[in-house]
């Protein structure tokens, strides 16, 4: 019997470490979900250096309650998987958003982005913001325009003084 509650105080300590340390977290339903798809959902999100794992919601709740996430505990019910980032903050929820448009069964519910706990419209806010690359990309751009529009003028300036 206390080998189990070793276990378990074992298992909030490396989650509470985990929330700590994490950029986000997404908390969503897999129930129905095949193996062979959660499999795949795993290996797609750890490419991006993301883990997913399924705890028991009272291990979640009592991480989440330490981690200082209190507001989150009220919304793990039922099965949830758990998604954690430390490198990017909008990678887990475009992944787990794109995949639950082809496995309805996938149901974001909450989450934890940048130590604030937001609820599912936030995590869907942040997973259909463009990434990081085509932000980057409209920056360069905004930023190219004036010179550009700069160098026109001035070469339309030089054309009519010949």
């Amino acid at each position: 019997m206390k080998k189990s509650i070793a276990r378990k105080v074992e298992l909030v300590d490396d989650l509470v470490n985990k929330f700590k340390m994490a950029k986000t977290i997404v908390m969503f339903e897999y129930k129905g979900l095949s193996v062979f798809n959660l499999t795949t959902l795993r290996t797609q999100l750890h490419k991006e250096n993301i883990d997913l794992k399924v705890y028991k919601n009272n291990i979640t709740r009592r991480a989440a309650s330490i981690a200082g996430f209190d507001s989150l505990v009220e919304s793990l019910v039922g099965p949830l998987a758990v998604a954690i980032s430390y490198d990017d903050v909008v990678a887990p929820a475009k992944i787990i958003n794109e995949f639950a448009k082809t496995n309805k069964t996938v149901v974001i519910t909450s989450g934890v982005i940048e130590e604030k706990v937001a609820d599912k419209n936030a995590i869907m806010e942040l997973a259909n913001l463009p990434s990081r690359e085509t932000l980057l990309t409209q920056l360069a751009a905004g930023l190219l325009m004036p010179v550009k529009e700069l160098a026109v003028g001035l070469n339309m300036l030089t054309e009519a003084q010949e």
